[in-house]
């Protein structure tokens, strides 16, 4: 529990750094706009991220990532974010300006 609490603060960093949007969610946090879910937070502290097919492949293949999975299931069009996208938010600025060109 006390890794998802870390990976929760995280989460919780990453989605400040951008004013337009709120974590909802008291069990499993999620972003969403205009009614639809963009990116989550699962059970076992993984961060999932919405894109559409071109970006998911592209991402996929540019951070060695996978399809993202969330109790068990596969989260159809959200890729997983890589510890090593999370472990110092500032160092990959830059490497965050690169996934939001990717989409």
């Amino acid at each position: 529990m006390h890794m998802w609490k870390e990976k929760l603060e995280i989460y919780d960093e990453l989605v400040a750094k951008c004013p337009r949007f709120v974590r909802k969610g008291k069990t499993v946090p999620y972003t969403s706009a205009n009614g639809y879910m963009f990116s989550l937070l699962n059970k076992d502290g993984e961060m999932g991220i919405r894109f559409s097919k071109e970006v998911q492949k592209k991402y996929i293949d540019g951070f060695e990532s996978t399809i993202f999975k969330s109790h068990n299931a596969i989260m159809h069009g959200y890729v997983l974010i890589p510890d090593t996208m999370l472990e110092n938010l500032t160092m990959s600025r830059n490497t965050w300006t690169k996934v939001m060109i990717m989409s």
